[in-house]
């Protein structure tokens, strides 16, 4: 399952990819393909977002321009040079944090602070009367007396 195709990536590319290139190619849209789809959800392919085929080709394109993850490389003194960045991913096929958030956002799965509602096993709500204040007046039936400002909320 790959959510973008080899010639979508070789479109992106600024050069022409030898065979070899081609199968690290296919891998690397294979691997960030699985990686979309476990920060996100297991889309089918022929119903995932746009977006996701977006960051799956943006995550292969910086893969492919850069396998070694590199950050820093001089010819003279041969010093290579390696960010903390990117951690454990420097050389391989990653999302950012960023684009790890937005496969989340895309798959329904946001993170934050949300409100349940609780209740006891099998128990019956009963429809209260918001705001209302019962009015015992002898030999009478009275209306109950609005405490609140109105019947909606109690404040």
């Amino acid at each position: 399952m790959a959510y973008a195709t080899l010639d979508d990536l070789k479109g992106r590319l600024d050069w022409t990819l030898d065979p070899d290139e081609e199968r690290i190619a296919t891998s690397a849209l294979e691997d960030a393909s699985d990686l979309a789809a476990h920060y996100g959800r297991n889309w089918p392919e022929e119903s995932a977002p746009r977006m996701v085929r977006t960051l799956v080709l943006k995550a292969c394109k910086r893969y492919m321009a850069n396998p070694e993850g590199y950050t820093q490389s001089r010819a003279g003194d041969e010093t290579l040079a390696w960010s903390d960045a990117a951690g454990e991913n420097a050389g391989t096929v990653y999302f950012t944090r960023e684009e790890q958030e937005l496969l989340a956002g895309l798959a329904g799965r946001n993170p934050g602070l949300h409100s349940v509602g609780v209740s006891a096993w099998q128990s019956v709500r009963r429809p209260v009367a918001v705001g209302l204040v019962p009015v015992d007046t002898p030999g009478s039936a009275a209306d109950p007396f609005p405490m609140y400002s109105d019947e909606v909320g109690p404040w």
